[in-house]
């Protein structure tokens, strides 16, 4: 295995692993959203769910294992309402976008192209939820003032 394939498994495997947590965490979002939102989180869940299958593939195709989701994952707050479930849902968005970036830049051609396109989708979905956008989708740690930086796959149970 090459430092570039190794590089991109590991970017691969990163962005299964916010996948994985999107998962878990769009559960929470849809158990405490109603009307149309729900159906958002339901469409979102769907989505992340296709999202993290294809990257299971892409992981067995680059040589890798791909890693099991958590059975459970620590939230970045609590959720007891359909306003923090907003907020959670747009905060799963960010850190999936950041992890697409580093995907992005790790990636092939064809694989650069699919970040490019999972990125954008996160950042428009992080808008919907947020009602507004940030300056740098996908930079965390530009985009809000005092908002983690770093890896938001640094820690594998937390959100």
């Amino acid at each position: 295995m090459t430092a570039e394939t190794s590089d991109e498994l590991a970017a691969v495997q990163a962005a299964l692993a916010a996948e994985h947590a999107a998962v878990y965490g769009y559960g929470v979002v849809g158990g405490r959203v109603a009307g149309d939102h729900r159906k958002e989180a339901q469409a979102a869940y769907d989505g992340h769910r296709a999202q993290r299958d294809a990257l299971r593939r892409t992981v067995r195709d680059l040589g890798g294992k791909p890693h099991a989701a958590a059975a459970a994952y620590e939230l970045p707050f609590p959720v007891p309402d359909a306003a923090a479930a907003a907020r959670l849902a747009a905060e799963l968005e960010d850190r999936l976008a950041a992890v697409y970036a580093d995907l992005v830049r790790a990636g092939g051609a064809a694989r650069r192209k699919e970040a490019a396109a999972a990125l954008r989708a996160a950042a428009v979905r992080a808008v919907r939820w947020r009602g507004s956008g940030v300056a740098f989708p996908g930079l965390v740690e530009r985009a809000t003032a005092g908002a983690p930086s770093g890896s938001p796959s640094a820690s594998a149970n937390a959100l």
